[in-house]
């Protein structure tokens, strides 16, 4: 059985209020009895966030967003939607950022944990069953973005990857493109998944298909600008490019403005994500939007009805994409 601040209280030999006051450092207890309290807590593995749980339901109001990276233009939207959110009912947010390092992740729970937040948001894709399950136990609800591995409770909010792929797909048919290439992303990410696979479910309708047409990308610019290389090797007559989210597209018209090759003129491009960047780039960039800033305000008030509640129930919210059509995809 886990240690309780009696036990602590007990072995140190002081009252339940000195350990309190130890571990919220709040009011006078001197040096020595604090010695006291703190080596009781080693010797029995006590953590100060256990006995913060178990205390008349304390609250911080704070939440806290842990991002897999700060740079990437998709999440300075996102963060806004949650802070707003956040701002409006009270708390306070702290922002996390993982590197998308699953270690880096988990550390940041452990702390967090300690800081007593009331809840975590999470956007990235490396933790596994037994970090939630952890989160579980110590009673701090947490909302996902895109994807959670196999949980029981949580809430997950994802958008329509495998629709909007198809549907880009389908727009560059119709804006009369003969063979079209996707440039994919991770394949352990479920985002880089289910746009793959949305593009599959087009393309094999069409003589022109082959898996050679699906080149990675990584879901950077530099993997957009690397693929164009290794698709053009391989189908110089391509004339359409599906890129899994808007960085890749971003490299792809790098790459072929380098080639001299005429954008929409002699190949059209589509991105997907929908974030700012695409309307400074030459040419602006058609893509398949996400509600960037609606994904984060959804995140923030599950999370915040999770915390009110007291509910742990899993649930899984699906939002809706739209095309937007732009210079570089324009027919002929």
């Amino acid at each position: 059985m886990k240690a309780t601040i009696r036990d602590v209280a007990k072995l140190a030999g002081v009252s339940v209020a000195t350990v309190s006051r130890v571990m919220n450092k709040k009011g006078y207890v001197n040096s020595e009895t604090e010695q006291k309290v703190m080596k009781a807590m080693k010797q029995l593995q006590f953590e100060p966030n256990q006995m913060a749980r178990g205390l008349a339901g304390k609250r911080t109001k704070t939440i806290a967003l842990i991002l897999p990276d700060i740079s990437n233009p998709f999440f300075p939207g996102l963060a806004r939607g949650v802070e707003d959110i956040a701002q409006n009912n009270g708390y306070t947010v702290i922002l996390c950022n993982s590197d998308d390092m699953g270690v880096k992740e988990r550390s940041y729970i452990e702390v967090l944990k300690k800081k007593y937040v009331d809840g975590i948001i999470f956007a990235t894709n490396n933790l596994v069953r037994e970090d939630l399950e952890r989160m579980e136990e110590a009673r701090i609800p947490f909302v996902m973005l895109d994807r959670a591995p196999n949980m029981e409770s949580g809430c997950v909010i994802k958008v329509d990857n495998f629709g909007g792929a198809k549907t880009a797909v389908e727009h560059l048919l119709e804006a009369g493109c003969k063979k079209i290439a996707h440039v994919y992303g991770p394949q352990e990410l479920v985002t880089a998944k289910e746009r793959l696979e949305g593009y599959e479910e087009v393309a094999r309708q069409h003589p022109w298909y082959t898996p050679t047409l699906m080149i990675p990308g990584d879901f950077t610019i530099d993997g957009g600008i690397r693929a164009v290389d290794a698709l053009l090797s391989k189908h110089p007559d391509v004339d359409g490019i599906f890129a899994g989210n808007d960085l890749m597209a971003v490299g792809v018209l790098k790459e072929l403005n380098r080639r001299g090759i005429s954008i929409p003129g002699q190949v059209k491009v589509c991105g997907f994500d929908g974030v700012n960047l695409t309307e400074i780039t030459q040419p602006e960039l058609s893509t398949i939007a996400q509600p960037i800033y609606q994904i984060g305000e959804l995140a923030a008030n599950k999370l915040i009805e999770r915390i009110n509640q007291s509910s742990s129930h899993y649930e899984t919210v699906e939002l809706g994409v739209s095309l937007i059509v732009r210079e570089s995809t324009q027919k002929a």
